[in-house]
């Protein structure tokens, strides 16, 4: 009976503390700033990377206390590979996705102010070439990298800050700034023989969106 009873206490416990907890679910979208790390070749230096281009992404998130929450997100980034060495550049199209989860830790905030919060966390980012490949190639390819039409995972680390206003009792509008961090992907664009490649990049992505609170 004694053990009938401390079950009961311990689902009410629970039932209370998920009740007490608020849900978020939003959309973002701005623009994604990468980095382009640097080629060593036979033929000379060069930079390898992906040019800028929009972001747009969906999240589910928790406040799990007064001052830690977090979030499921996902973003789909439309940036297209590039190669640059002088005067010349070549792109090909391209696009990446991330999926990660973070945990927010946020400063307290009544309906009338201004939330901000800090984000750290994790996931992995899909990287994608979808251009057409030829054999005659595009100038630089070949020289300092090759585009290929595949598709690359690594894992990601992510960190950001940002600040929420809210418009209504329940909806909130989102203005953030992420870095997400990933390993060049060289199976995407690859180093030809005897070619390095920088190891680390990042993509500093600027977003706002909204978000409904329940």
């Amino acid at each position: 009976m004694r053990r009938i009873a401390i079950e009961v206490l311990l689902l009410a416990a629970a039932a209370a503390c998920a009740h007490a907890q608020q849900w978020e679910f939003g959309g973002v979208g701005g623009g994604a700033f990468l980095n382009h790390v640097n080629v060593t070749a036979p033929a000379g230096s060069a930079t390898a990377g992906f040019q800028s281009g929009g972001v747009f992404g969906s999240f589910l998130g928790q406040n799990i206390s007064s001052h830690i929450g977090g979030e499921v997100r996902y973003e789909f980034f439309q940036s297209n590979l590039e190669l640059k060495s002088g005067g010349t550049t070549s792109t090909w199209p391209g696009q990446a996705h991330a999926i990660h989860y973070d945990l927010l830790f946020h400063t307290r905030a009544k309906s009338s102010n201004v939330q901000l919060f800090a984000a750290i966390g994790g996931g992995v980012k899909i990287f994608r070439g979808t251009g057409t490949e030829t054999a005659a190639g595009l100038p630089l390819e070949y020289q300092y990298g090759i585009f290929t039409k595949t598709r690359a995972l690594k894992p990601m680390a992510d960190v950001g800050v940002g600040v929420k206003f809210p418009i209504t009792k329940r909806v909130i509008l989102r203005i953030e700034v992420r870095d997400f961090i990933t390993a060049f992907p060289t199976a995407v664009l690859a180093p030809p023989p005897k070619a390095n490649y920088g190891s680390i990049l990042q993509d500093i992505v600027p977003m706002a969106g909204l978000a409904y609170e329940f």
